[in-house]
């Protein structure tokens, strides 16, 4: 079984993060994956919009840490911010040309949050949470959130986030931005779905060229930010801080970092 499940539905591609055992969490085969699904939905042109949806209950956890916790202890690893398709991945969202629909059907922490950053329009099912964790772990936002949070969530909202790593209910997401609108569990593929097929009965020229105006028009200040934010991330990674947190996570026990 894949850990990416794709299919397409007339003219909506669905992406389905498909590793529940690990809450989603991508590791560096499920970025790889989830590139080059989004470049051939790209390509062809009976694509006309993509939906990112998660299985079970998480819509994405975020980094695997027990990878992570691999290329840690490796800190000369050139692995940018998470690992080699993690790169690959966000370049192709972050430009991505025809319009991104993500249905968050449970906890999207780390990337499963700020992918979110990303894309067009988000559904939120009313008992998912999202969260920041990146300082809590000892290292930095990745994905360009330390430019697009303040933005979207305003500048006092996106620190309290991410300086304590604060879990995001579904409200306080829509309130804030990250979500179009708060949906009940059964209802988030339904109502998800049925706005993908509006969208994708619009020409694909059309769709795609307002898309890439858009994109234009932030995708030089994405690219600085997420520069800032790998050469900061390279010297965290590995660090004292870092390793007491995948640590702890991994022993299932709270971070000490009294003494660092």
């Amino acid at each position: 079984m894949s850990m990416l499940e794709v299919t397409d539905d007339a003219r909506v591609r669905v992406l389905t993060l498909n590793r529940p055992e690990a809450l989603n969490s991508f590791n560096d085969e499920l970025y790889h994956l989830a590139g080059a699904a989004l470049e051939d939905a790209e390509a062809r042109a009976d694509i006309a919009c993509v939906v990112i949806t998660g299985t079970g209950r998480a819509f994405s956890a975020g980094q695997d840490l027990g990878e992570m916790g691999r290329l840690s202890a490796n800190a000369h690893n050139d692995f940018g911010d998470a690992g080699p398709g993690f790169p690959h991945f966000l370049d192709t969202l972050a430009a991505f040309g025809k319009p991104v629909i993500a249905a968050v059907n449970g906890i999207g922490v780390g990337i499963g949050m700020t992918m979110l950053l990303h894309v067009d329009i988000a559904f939120i099912a009313s008992t998912a949470r999202l969260r920041a964790p990146f300082v809590p772990l000892g290292v930095v936002p990745e994905a360009a959130g330390s430019l697009l949070m303040p933005v979207i969530m305003g500048n006092q909202r996106a620190a309290l986030k991410l300086y304590t790593g604060d879990w995001i209910t579904a409200d306080e997401a829509v309130e804030c931005g990250l979500a179009l609108r708060a949906v009940e569990p059964d209802a988030l593929m339904s109502e998800t779905m049925e706005l993908a097929r509006r969208i994708a009965e619009m020409p694909v020229a059309s769709l795609s060229a307002t898309k890439r105006i858009v994109v234009e028009g932030r995708i030089d200040a994405v690219r600085a930010a997420r520069a800032r934010e790998d050469q900061a991330f390279a010297g965290m990674i590995g660090q004292p801080a870092n390793m007491e947190a995948i640590s702890a996570f991994l022993e299932k026990r709270p971070p000490d970092f009294s003494r660092l």
